[in-house]
């Protein structure tokens, strides 16, 4: 049974959240820059797609990202 209430923009915010980042987002979540995050796109580090004029990127492609990142340092 529903109360009728509104939900508060917390429950909001957990029920839509966003499906890609843009790279200003991943630099914030990885605590680089948004230069460096464009450098790693370029290179092809980093996955991303093109949606019009903005580069998109999905949650997963930051999580594969880190993994890579690890992996390399525990081979080094």
């Amino acid at each position: 049974m529903t109360t009728g209430r509104c939900r508060s923009a917390a429950d909001r915010s957990s029920v839509f959240a966003p499906k890609w980042l843009s790279p200003a987002q991943v630099a914030l979540l990885l605590g680089f820059g948004i230069s460096k995050v464009k450098m790693k796109i370029a290179t092809g580090e980093l996955r991303s797609v093109k949606d019009g004029k903005y580069r998109r990127i999905l949650p997963e492609w930051v999580d594969e990202y880190i993994r890579d990142q690890i992996e390399r340092q525990e081979a080094a």
